[in-house]
């Protein structure tokens, strides 16, 4: 065959050597291959959202004063949130003792760029210390306004004074989160300490901070207020 070949004056090629036509070819359907690829790959990227990032800003109750990491408030919220199909990533900002100013004076590291959401949990201190209420409510007015400021969606769980402060502090104090979050259009959830507040079984020695199973009766009552937090943010961005 080969005599043939030299005799036609043909070029000598053969299937698999450097330079023959079928490997040029093969060469181009794997170069077009690795391009679909990448093409695929880079729409796929794009098309990708990141995860919906919330922050907790609050004080012990979301902190997880006396519990493990992994049954704070935060975490458990998250992974909740996981289980029913949402992508988010919450970042426990919970500080023990904090009070409304306090909360105000650290926010801007507290809620670092890129957050979409916050659940602002502050002010039981304040009662518990007597605080004024006015304060506490221009505190939490300054707080909420600035995240507006930011773009940053607001769920705003609310507190309940102590009744042994007197019936005019409570009047003062309860109002407080129902009306800011009315002037606001914020998300609200009223009471959190709602379905364990009074409950041994569901409180630590103190009578005050969740144990891991008042965690989970809070989260599965905030459970809905997330989820619309996270459908005002998507609405937000358009997606």
């Amino acid at each position: 065959m080969q005599d043939v070949l030299r005799r036609s004056g043909r070029p000598n090629r053969s299937y698999g050597k450097p330079g023959g036509a079928v490997q040029r070819f093969g060469l181009a359907i794997v170069a077009l291959a690795w391009l679909a690829v990448g093409v695929a790959t880079l729409t796929a990227g794009q098309a990708a959202d990141p995860p919906i990032r919330i922050v907790v800003l609050g004080d012990s109750l979301t902190a997880g004063f006396g519990l493990a990491v992994q049954d704070a408030l935060p975490a458990k919220l998250e992974r909740a949130l996981k289980a029913k199909g949402h992508d988010v990533s919450i970042q426990n900002a919970g500080v023990s003792g904090d009070t409304a100013a306090g909360g105000l004076a650290r926010l801007d590291w507290s809620v670092p760029d890129g957050t979409d959401a916050v659940i602002l949990e502050l002010g039981a201190n304040d009662a518990l210390r007597g605080a004024g209420p006015q304060q506490t409510r221009a505190a939490l007015d300054a707080i909420i306004r600035r995240l507006k400021e930011r773009r940053i969606g607001v769920l705003l769980a609310g507190m309940l004074a102590p009744r042994n402060l007197g019936e005019d502090y409570v009047k003062a104090f309860d109002p407080i989160y129902p009306e800011l979050a009315a002037a606001h259009r914020l998300i609200l959830y009223p009471f959190i300490a709602e379905g364990i507040a009074g409950d041994r079984a569901l409180n630590q020695a103190d009578g005050i901070h969740p144990t891991a199973a008042g965690v989970d009766v809070i989260v599965a009552r905030m459970l809905p207020k997330a989820e619309e937090l996270i459908a005002r943010v998507k609405a937000a961005k358009g997606s």
